[in-house]
């Protein structure tokens, strides 16, 4: 990171932004049309202009460069992620990283949802938004698929 840039954590006047390598449900995104949707968002939600993105490694269910960004967030105004969907998938996971960041007074954005939790009060919309994918994307069990005339 840059030395204006930790200046700009530092004095907490910006957000990081976080986009990824892998594929956010299913479609890999190009990083400069991550950005570019995320400097869109903070334009339209009046936030300041977040610092140049994390990139997350490529490696499916690897979080170290979010996991880097939450160790900044005490000294930023919290983090715009591309996508909710590029947090992990496991809730429990999910709540600790909901944790981190609402402890340090911080908020997490999600730009494509436009959608923004800024305490825990906001966190069950977004798990009923995980549960509702998790089941779309499930399997249904044999005899409900045999049923359905599926194989």
């Amino acid at each position: 990171m840059s030395k204006a840039s930790q200046e700009t954590l530092l004095s907490g006047g910006g957000y990081r932004g976080y986009i990824a390598t892998r594929p956010v449900r299913g479609d890999r995104i190009p990083h400069h049309v991550q950005g570019l949707v995320i400097r869109d968002y903070a334009q339209r939600m009046n936030l300041p202009c977040p610092l140049l993105p994390a990139v997350e490694y490529a490696m499916p269910g690897c979080y170290m460069m979010l996991e880097s960004v939450l160790e900044e967030v005490p000294a930023t105004q919290g983090v715009i992620l591309y996508s909710l969907f590029m947090l992990p998938e496991r809730a429990s996971r999910r709540q600790q990283m909901y944790d981190r960041v609402f402890a340090a007074g911080c908020a997490l954005h999600g730009a494509l949802e436009n959608i923004a939790l800024w305490g825990h009060e906001d966190t069950g919309r977004i798990e009923d938004i995980f549960r509702v994918n998790q089941f779309a994307h499930a399997k249904p069990p044999a005899d409900v698929a045999a049923v359905l005339g599926g194989s």
